[in-house]
């Protein structure tokens, strides 16, 4: 479990790197765009892949730290052992509905792998380039949110997620 943390810890680590990379190409296009009159073939297509690469990587960082949205009014009023038996049932529609993409991910990213099928835009680059993540990142979420269920087993209180 600790080794999968420093995984997830550097997973999120690379999104902000992959957020970084994102914004410098966005504002070389501009730039290049705008001030030039030369806008560039390949910046528009490459910062999109770092923004997927990067979101889907900070996925199951986001849910260890439970700073993704969330509404919980309610669930602070509750007493500790309620707000874990909501955590859990929530781990669980999480893990149903990222089994769901991770399943038809793959088959969507699988069939452009062997179909060879392509961005069709300037630079033209295999389509399951931008596709690959999906399945593979969601199957890192599963993993997260199975080992937010032992936590919350075990009696610990997930993090308030206050931010």
């Amino acid at each position: 479990m600790i080794i999968y943390e420093k995984f997830i810890l550097r997973s999120a680590w690379l999104a902000a790197v992959l957020y970084g990379i994102a914004g410098i190409m966005l504002t070389y296009e501009v730039g290049a765009r705008y001030l030039f009159i030369a806008p560039t073939s390949w910046a528009a297509e490459l910062s999109q892949l770092t923004l997927i690469y990067g979101t889907l990587l900070a996925m199951p960082w986001a849910l260890q730290h439970r700073r993704h949205i969330q509404i919980n009014a309610i669930i602070h009023k509750l007493s500790d052992i309620n707000q874990r038996r909501i955590g859990i049932i929530m781990m669980i529609t999480l893990i149903v509905f990222s089994l769901y993409v991770v399943i038809y991910g793959f088959d969507i990213f699988f069939d452009s792998f062997q179909r060879g099928r392509t961005t069709g835009s300037l630079l033209d680059l295999p389509a399951w380039i931008a596709e690959l993540p999906v399945p593979l990142c969601f199957l890192m979420l599963i993993i997260q949110a199975v080992f937010e269920i032992k936590k919350m087993v075990s009696g610990i209180t997930p993090p308030s997620g206050e931010h």
